[in-house]
């Protein structure tokens, strides 16, 4: 009835048999677009998950190559995957879990003058970023073109995750207005991170797209789900949209994408 192959029938049948999922919604994943933003320790769970629930189409954009110290929680890449850029490896290891979808490779950096064009063609977007630029540049990007952000981030033992809907509650800039002073928060590489916290805040970061695109549940948007990996709590904060938002509030002055690393103090007005 829903054009299936015999393979996928058994592929996918534990989901198909869902009641709120079915062979029409498991052809809506099947037709759906979905970009990962980073092939690294968000993007890597969310990627495979997001493949294994047989989401047609996926897309990473990352200019990166896999290095040895991505490996404890990087899992889309393995050691022979050493040196190749993280998108070849990405698109390999999805193909051989999932031949069914289609990796688009962006192999280059997110920027104020690609990421229109490289968002349009999809239907969610997941920021696995790890930079304040680039989450800023997701975030405005994404309200600019009315396309839901699925956001997460990780530091040391914790993690954060939510989901920006625009029109329908609020936006990264409605929680962090300004971004931390430079050198203010250090970097994975400065300060470590738990291998597995990646893993369990990706992972969330694709239910709640698969959500997303089959229209089920609730999702996380307007919550700020925030994990603590040594007390194993997880807490659930109430986000709301700020009228005074220069990019979502109702009387935006962010109306196209600006300099991302210029508004965030890492590179002088000269």
């Amino acid at each position: 009835m829903f054009g299936f192959t015999e393979e996928q029938i058994r592929r996918y049948s534990r989901q198909i048999i869902l009641p709120h999922v079915g062979g029409k919604g498991q052809r809506k994943l099947l037709e759906s677009k979905v970009l990962l933003i980073g092939a690294g320790g968000l993007g890597s769970p969310a990627g495979l998950y997001l493949a294994a629930a047989g989401v047609g189409t996926l897309g990473f954009v990352d200019f990166d190559v896999v290095d040895i110290s991505n490996l404890h929680r990087q899992v889309l890449h393995h050691t022979h995957d050493l040196g190749r850029p993280k998108t070849e490896s990405a698109e390999e290891t999805i193909r051989a879990l999932n031949p069914d979808v289609q990796v688009i490779r962006h192999q280059e950096m997110l920027t104020s003058e690609n990421a229109l064009d490289i968002f349009a063609d999809y239907d969610v977007i997941v920021d696995g970023s790890d930079n304040f630029p680039a989450k800023y540049l997701a975030n405005d990007a994404c309200v600019l073109l009315g396309k839901p952000l699925v956001f997460g981030a990780v530091f040391q033992f914790d993690g954060q995750a939510t989901v920006f809907l625009p029109g329908n509650g609020p936006c990264y800039r409605c929680i962090f207005p300004e971004p931390p002073p430079p050198g203010a928060v250090p970097s994975c590489q400065e300060a470590g991170v738990f291998g597995v916290v990646p893993g369990i805040i990706g992972s969330i970061q694709a239910a709640e797209a698969i959500k997303l695109l089959l229209g089920l549940g609730r999702s996380l948007a307007g919550r700020l789900l925030i994990f603590d990996g040594l007390a194993m709590e997880f807490m659930d904060v109430k986000i709301e949209r700020n009228p005074d938002c220069p990019v979502c509030g109702d009387h935006p002055t962010v109306t196209e994408l600006i300099d991302y690393e210029l508004f965030c103090g890492l590179r002088s007005h000269a």
